[in-house]
This record gives structure tokens, sequence and C-alpha cells, in this order.
């Protein structure tokens, strides 16, 4: 069994020279020497010698020494030391120490009493103790506060001890008396600390005596104050309104601690709309009064606490969370566009889209780095206000196409997506939108935003004069045709554009060339690049050179330029692009793709039947309808699955609590009682506890036939995981110096090891141990129970059941575009690659059974997956509550004999997630349920 250890220095020089050089050192008269040797020394114990031999000489000549750095390591050499034997028994020499001890206490040096008071904190023998027992109740009347503080500090620990009530019987009363007359800030809040885990009684009459003085006591004293609020009203929530008030009149502290810590402990406490509007009006002003960026993305998590459980209130200060856009900082706008988000009504979305668009042009003025990165951000939220109202769309939709030509091509990329969700959802801002499109299409710059409005221009141009400015439009952003011509021997021109003056710059330069519009440039063989003078298009200057570059650097796709009417120039354009991509001129010629597709336009338009018409013009827009429709059922029937989950039978009886004749309540009370209430009648908890969810959730340690039962109730935070284990002694003796041990395997940590417990014959304790969890991977918890009884003399052991950690309940499911998930999925390097070995026959069912087993979300939509033909490819993704993301892609094919085959590939930024997960699917995919 390892025995708990409070310090930890790492030290690689252990040596058996090194032992008898410490031992010369702590015999000379030089303080230095002695100094580190005791450092030595210590370091050497901490891992894992023994130095038998160095106790005498350091009783002999460091005990008797002055020197203060000395006795603070002498006092760490003490706690570090083996203090008893095998069958823990005090060791007869550390009866030598106690009275080196007993003259530090009375020492006339505050600092050396203040130490040894601490490093008795650290002491758990009562046979050493007690002899110090009358020295050191003495210090706590000492004149300084630093001794007085740590004497408080040591009277608890020593009545917290299995023998401490009998060694201090009058320790709570002492503490009280002392407290009221105590000046000190810190003093005061060891003391009522003490009160508040040795006699709760006394520390909640102390504090309602003295209920009108709280406001005006220390910071440290009242984070305690709260901690008690807290652990009083979980045990007696009938009294529940007095300690609000406390918590309220707390909210106007001057320290920050306490006013967030008095927020989140209303929330726990109560739902009263009073106290919860308190609550989130306080997190909203910490978030603007605090520069520290970690303290605001606290502050915003809780304020997302509150938007999940009291949406309605959390509506009301929607403006409040938004101020905080004025951080510089990515992470902290984005939490709080989330959040925002979510609390969007028909009340406040113009109020909150006026906020966006403000924010939209502030990135317009000052050029930061991630200025691009935040208006991607800002044109995503206004997106989703649009989508879900309407009305906004035409307020935002000609401010947000002027950054169609952004340098920041995600948020390019997602304006042209808006811009044509809008023109289909909004079917009255459609020529508003074509023509603003048209006259900005000139500063477009990104290839893919480029062949996205060229989609929009096509399907959505639909009178002739439209049609016939969207083909002039897009002529003259291409420029004059050819795009290059062969000259003699081989050298290549760049052909430039009509009527336009052209400045030409190249590499290395040859002989003056004449371009197609009569005017002069050097021509290189090598490279060259022209530049257009500037040309008037739909009544705005434009560069129309900037389609025609894309082009000539085979950065795009080819336009869908088969929609365009005047058949006769489209195939121009496109010859021109297969003649330009074949060519040398190009550093890498066009790839497969876009030539087939080039091709198959040619041969449309050269086609003219009504079959390959309809298709080109009417399948293609109806496709696109299709999936916005999907798109919006989904979120409907998400919103309606949410809406109709149930925790109560319609003919469940109601109890309100609040109508009952309680006299004197307040108003918050009163709202608290009529909250609870609405709980009741939903279900959302019963009146006891839900005790059947808890029953599911019970681990059985130990056999029914051990003379020790054990099981343990689980619990899964974010961040740790907590064991409540039931221990009962089934036997008719007393087990003494029972202890839990328990160890882990994967990213699990025990916080601290449980103390000995000594159980009476056929009694029950319970036992709560914390465990850390660093990172998202399955972990095992497994250990012992440890006992000695009066009539055997060994140590029994019983081995318990292991306890599996499971992967699920640290990941949720959650959503991210396409292009986000192809980004992730080329970004992470962890990939498991898991072969489908099932017997289900189905491939929907086996990937419905998929997402069942892992907690996941499927991102293709339910329409890509309809039909029956023996092969599908889904995509889903999940995100842990440590912010990691695990992408997973199910490609499965029924076989000729009915049996699926296929992978299942899972993606992640760390190892510990795609193997847990890959191991989770091994394990379930087998399964039909």
């Amino acid at each position: 069994m390892e025995k708990s250890c409070s310090l930890l220095v790492h030290f690689d020089k252990g040596t058996p020279a090194l032992a008898n050089e410490i031992k010369e050192a702590l015999e000379g008269n030089d303080a230095d020497a002695k100094i580190d040797a005791m450092k030595k020394a210590i370091m050497l114990l901490l891992n894992g010698e023994t130095l038998p031999q160095l106790f005498i000489t350091i009783v002999r000549y460091v005990l008797p020494s002055e020197d203060h750095t000395v006795q603070k390591l002498l006092l760490l050499y003490l706690e570090i030391i083996e203090k008893t034997d095998s069958k823990g028994r005090v060791l007869p020499e550390m009866i030598l120490i106690c009275q080196n001890l007993r003259n530090n206490l009375q020492h006339p040096n505050e600092y050396i009493r203040g130490v040894t008071l601490r490093f008795l904190c650290r002491l758990s023998e009562s046979e050493i103790i007690e002899p110090l027992i009358p020295s050191v109740l003495s210090n706590l009347d000492h004149r300084h506060p630093f001794v007085r503080r740590n004497a408080v500090l040591a009277v608890m620990s020593i009545y917290r001890l299995p023998q401490g009530e009998q060694l201090l019987a009058d320790a709570p009363e002492t503490i009280e008396r002392m407290l009221v007359s105590e000046q000190d800030p810190s003093t005061k809040r060891n003391a009522f600390l003490m009160l508040f885990n040795c006699a709760l009684d006394r520390a909640v009459n102390f504090l309602l005596t003295h209920v009108d003085g709280v406001p005006e006591w220390s910071e440290l004293l009242q984070m305690v104050v709260l901690e008690l609020v807290r652990k009083v009203c979980r045990t007696n929530k009938g009294e529940k309104g007095k300690y609000i008030k406390i918590i309220i009149s707390l909210l106007n502290a001057t320290s920050m601690a306490v006013i967030y810590e008095c927020a989140s402990t209303l929330v726990s406490l109560s739902s009263a709309p009073t106290a919860i509007r308190a609550a989130a009006n306080t997190y909203c002003q910490l978030l603007l009064s605090q520069s520290d960026n970690n303290v605001k993305l606290i502050v915003l998590d809780r304020l997302k606490e509150l938007k999940t459980l009291h949406r309605d209130i959390m509506v009301d200060m929607i403006m409040d969370v938004l101020r905080a856009l004025s951080s510089p900082n990515l992470d902290i706008r984005r939490k709080t566009i989330d959040i925002a988000l979510d609390l969007i009504t028909p009340r406040n979305v113009d109020e909150v889209v006026l906020t966006l668009k403000k924010e939209v042009v502030k990135t317009q003025s000052t050029e930061l780095e991630k200025n691009g990165e935040y208006r991607q951000m800002l044109v995503q939220a206004i997106h989703s206000c649009a989508i879900k109202f309407p009305e906004v769309a035409s307020t935002v939709v000609h401010l947000l196409m002027d950054f169609l030509g952004d340098n920041n091509l995600a948020s390019a990329m997602d304006v042209a997506v808006f811009v044509r969700e809008i023109i289909e959802s909004n079917p009255k801002l459609r020529v508003s939108i074509v023509t603003r499109l048209l006259d900005t299409f000139y500063q477009i710059r990104g290839a893919r935003v480029c062949s996205c409005a060229l989609w929009i221009i096509g399907e959505y141009c639909l009178s002739l004069s439209e049609v016939e400015c969207g083909i002039s439009t897009i002529k003259q952003c291409l420029g004059d045709l050819p795009f290059y011509t062969v000259a003699d021997e081989g050298d290549v021109t760049v052909s430039s554009k009509p009527a336009q003056q052209v400045n030409s710059i190249t590499v290395s330069s040859r002989r003056p060339a004449i371009l197609a519009d009569g005017t002069y440039a050097t021509q290189s063989a090598a490279s060259e690049t022209a530049f257009a003078a500037p040309t008037l298009v739909q009544g705005s200057l434009a560069s129309p050179g900037n389609l025609r570059s894309l082009i000539l650097t085979e950065e795009v796709q080819p336009s869908k330029t088969e929609v365009n009417k005047a058949s006769t120039g489209a195939l121009l354009i496109m010859v021109s692009m297969l003649q330009l991509g074949q060519s040398s001129f190009l550093p890498h010629p066009i790839d497969h793709d876009s030539y087939d597709r080039i091709v198959l336009c040619v041969r449309l338009l050269c086609n003219t039947g009504n079959e390959v018409r309809k298709i080109w013009l009417q399948s293609c827009r109806q496709s696109f309808i299709k999936m916005l429709a999907d798109k919006q059922f989904r979120e409907m029937e998400e919103i309606k699955a949410k809406a109709q989950i149930t925790h109560a039978q319609p003919d469940d009886l109601i109890d309100f609590y609040h109508l009952k004749s309680r006299k004197g309540m307040s108003q918050l009370e009163l709202e608290d009682e009529v909250q609870d209430d609405l709980k009741r009648a939903t279900g959302e908890f019963t009146k006891d506890g839900d005790d059947t969810n808890k029953l599911n959730r019970i681990l059985q340690l130990t056999g029914f036939s051990d003379p020790v039962y054990a099981e343990a109730y689980v619990t899964v935070h974010h961040y740790d995981v907590v064991l409540d284990v039931t221990i009962i002694n089934r036997t008719k003796e007393t087990l003494q110096n029972l202890c839990l041990e328990l160890a882990t395997m994967g990213d699990l940590k025990l916080v601290e090891r449980p103390q000995n417990y000594t159980l009476a014959p056929e009694s029950s304790k319970q036992i709560r141990a914390n465990i850390k969890v660093s990172s998202t991977e399955t972990g095992v918890i497994f250990g012992n129970i440890v006992y000695e009884t009066s009539n055997v003399h060994e140590r029994m052991v019983i081995v318990l059941n292991d306890i599996h950690i499971d992967i699920m309940d640290y990941i949720s499911p959650a959503t991210c575009g396409d292009a986000a998930f192809r980004s992730m999925w080329a970004e992470f390097e962890w990939e498991n690659k898991v072969a489908v070995n099932t017997a289900i026959q189905d491939e929907k069912d086996f990937l419905n059974h998929i997402i069942r087993s892992t907690n996941m979300k499927c991102l293709t939509p339910l329409s890509a997956l309809d039909g029956e033909c023996g092969f599908l490819a889904a995509n889903l993704y999940a995100k842990s509550v440590f912010g990691e993301d695990a992408l997973v892609n199910v490609s499965i094919e029924k076989q000729a004999d009915r049996k699926l085959s296929g992978y299942i590939r899972i993606r992640s930024k760390t190892q510990g997630i795609a193997l847990s997960l890959g191991d989770k699917i091994t394990l379930k995919q087998k399964g039909s349920s």
C-alpha cells in the first residue's frame, strides 16, 4: 500500500558515498553545509532511500540549531520519515522529537512557532501529538496573527483525527470564543473554517448571529460563508430562503471572486426568476469588468449553462452578453456568438442583427491579424439569423455582398453560400440580389467563391435583360479571346481585353508584341503578367482580369456557362479554356475532371434535346431546393424532439407546496417554491430524489459472501469521476485500519487517498473518492479493501471488481459544416481503421446501430441515404467535454451473400479518443441493438 505524500522533489544523484558526505556535513558547524546536507537527505528519502543511520545524527546535531532554514528543513525531514513500524505502532525514537517540537511551540520567534504548528497539521500519530496539545492551545492567544492562524489550523487537524475528539474535547467551544474577539482576517477565516468542518451547528449559529455584518467581512471569510451556505442548504432545503438573502447581500461585495461565487451559489440553490436574473446580471458585469481572458471564458461557460436551464430569463440578457464582443480574443467572441444565437427571438432579432452588422463594419476599419476569421464568424451568425427570421434578410444581404471579394476566402465563401440560400428562400429579394451580385462580381478573387457566384447568376437570372447583363459581366471579366496565341517559333503571347490600356511586366524581355487591341506589350517565353486598366462594368469600376487570372493560373473549376443563351459565345469561351488547359503555357495542365465537365457542357450546348435542357435548366435548382428543404426538416425535427421530452405522466397529481400556509415568506422564497412546484409537476426532480436512476448506476465491487461487502455509485462529471462507495462490515468483529485502496489505468488520476477507518460489527461506512479525468479515453479503476481484526494480526485483503469508465460518458453529438469536417479530416493525424464485422444485413440499420453505440450525430442528410443501392457512405461527428473533435466515416457495401463489408474510419487530434472509440465500435458493431 502506498503511503500518502505531501512533498515531491525529483533527485537522481543517490549514491552510497553521498550518505556519508551528508552525515559529515550535518556533524559540522557550518550552517550552509548543514542546509545543503539536509536538502540532499530529504531528496534521497523522497526517492526511496531509507537512510536509517541519519536519524540519530540529526537528533544530535540538527535539532539544537537556531537557524531558521535548518529548522524548516528539519520539519520537512520529520514529515517524510517513517514514524511507525509494520504494525502501525509509533517508533520509540519518535519520542526524541517531541521535546524539540514542544520547545519550538514555545520559541520566542513567531516564525518558528508558526511553521511548527503548520507541521503538526500533517501529523496523524496521536502518540506524538498528545504531549503537544497544551502548547498548541496556548498559541491560540499569541500576540502575532501568523502564529494564531496556524494554531487554529493545527487544532482543526488534530480534532479531525480518529481520536481527535478525545484529545481536544472542547476545541469547538474554544475556537468559537476566539472567533468572536479575533480581528485578523486570515485567523478569523481559519477559525470559521474549523467550526464549519468540525462543528457545523456552531458555525451556523455564529453566521446567523452576525448576519448583518457579513457584507463587511473579509474576502476570505466571505468565501467560507458561501461554502457553508451551500452545504447547509443542500441538507436542509426548508431554510433556503434566509440563506439566499445572505448571498444576495454579498452580490455587492468588492471582491470579484466573492461576487462570482455568489452567482454560482445562487444558481445551484435556487430556481427563482429573481435569483437567476441576479446571477445572470452578475456574470454579465464580470464579463465586462474583468480583463483576464480565462475569467471571461469561465463566465461565458456559466452563462451557457444558464441559457440551457433558464432560457426565458437569459433572452432578456442577450444584449448584455453581446457586449463581450468588444474583446479582441477570438475564442471569447466565438462563445459569445454561440450563446447569443440560441437566445434570438422575434422581439430581439433586429437589435442583435444591428449589433452584428456594426461588428462586421468594424472589421473593415481595423487591420487586425484575425479580422478575416472574425468576419467569417459574424457572417455565419448573420446567416443563421436570416434563415430563422427571413424578415431581417433584406437588411443584411447587401451589406454582406460587399465581402464577396474578401481576402479571407473562407469568409467570402460563407457570404456566397448565404446569398445562395437567401435568394432561394426570399423570392422578393431575387432581383436586388442578382443586380448587386453582377455589380460586385468583378471584386471576387476566390475560385470557389467565383464558382458559387456563377451558379447563382446562371440559376437566378430569369428575365432576358438579366441574362444579357449576366453574360456581359462574365465576358468583361474574362477579357478577350483566345486566352493566348502561339506566335512564330513557338513564342507565347498573352491576349488582352478589347478597348483596354494594358501595361505588361515581364521577367525576361525579348521583343515587343502587338496585342489584339492594337497596343504594345513586351513578351517573354518564360512568364508574363498583364495588368489591365479599369473598365466600367454595371456602373462600377472593374478590373476585368480577375476571372481571367483565375483561369490562367488554373485555380478554378469551369463556370456553369452552359446556362447562357448565347451558345456560340459560350462555346468559344469553353473551347478557349480547353485550349489553354492543354497548352504548355500553364505550370500545370487542366485536371481530368475539369476537362470532362467542359467537354460535357460543349456537347450539351450542341444538343438541343428537351430532356437535356430539362436536366440542366431545372433539375439542378430543384436539387438545391430539396437540399434546403431537407436541412429545414432536420432542424424542425430536432426542435420537436426536444420539445416532446416528457418527465411526467399526464394523470400525475400535482402538489402545489407554495399554496400551503406559510407566513412571512419573502417574494424570493415564494418564487423559488413556485419553480420547485413546476419541476415536481414535470417530473424534473422528485421529492426524494431519482432513486430508480441511481440504482441503475450502482456497481457491485465485492461478492455477497465476502466478510466486507462494497458497492459504488459512479457519478461522471466533466472533468472528474466521483465514487460514492458503501462498505458494510458483515462480520461480528470490529475492523480496524480499514482502507479503500484504489489505482487507475488510463488518463485517470486519484486525487487523494481515502483515510483509514474503524468499522463496528455489522455497521456501514460511506467513503467518497475523487478521480481526475484529463482526456477522453477509456479508463479502468481497480483496487482492494484492506483491514485488520483483533483476532488476526495480519492485514486482510479483498480484491474489488474493476470499474470501467466508458468513453461515451465524455462525448456528445455535435454538428459542423461539410467544409469544416473535410478540413479537420485532412488535418487530424490519428486514424483508426475498423473493419466491418456484423450480423446486421441492412446498411441503414447498421449505420443507425453505430450512431447509437457511439453517441455521435450523422452529418449526412437522410435524403442522401434514400434508396437501395447496396452501398452506403456517411460521416459522423461528436465533441468531447474537453473540446476534442471525433470524426467517423462509415463506408459499407452489401456483398452477394447479403453480408456487409467495408470500413469504419475514426480520426481525431489525439490518440486516446481514436483508439478508445475504435475499441467501442469493435465491441458493439456485432450487436443488433
